[in-house]
């Protein structure tokens, strides 16, 4: 791809754990400028070094990038994308809407767990 093609190439991209849509801005040998265009997915809350610990030192609030907010990443994490590029708001929209559904679920998962585990501990006896 040479910097003629710079500009008009569509792309997905992973970053901080979210996922985008983007136009190659710029690039070189080891890394692509990307400008968002487009939420996929939310980036996850928390520590992600201690997945799914409430009480972490450090309880991270992570934001979606921005719309044509031009992040660096690595040549090698970049797709092609081909569908079609949802309007950005609504996209962040309906990757936020998800990931809160995700979490809810494992709320539930949680909440069901404990449950189950007090039933566990009466039929112990303990």
């Amino acid at each position: 791809m040479s910097k003629a093609d710079v500009g008009n190439e569509i792309v997905k991209i992973s970053y901080k754990t979210g996922d985008y849509i983007g136009e190659i801005a710029d690039r070189d040998e080891r890394r692509a400028l990307v400008k968002v265009l487009a939420v996929l997915q939310h980036p996850t809350q928390g520590d992600l070094h201690s997945a799914y610990d409430p009480d972490a030192a450090m309880f991270h609030e992570r934001r979606a990038l921005s719309y044509t907010e031009k992040v660096w990443v690595p040549r090698q994490t970049v797709q092609p994308y081909t569908g079609a590029i949802p309007e950005y708001r609504e996209s962040l929209r309906t990757a936020l809407g998800l990931e809160r559904e995700r979490v809810d679920r494992l709320r539930r998962w949680a909440e069901k767990c404990l449950a189950n585990l007090e039933t566990l501990h009466k039929d112990y006896g303990l």
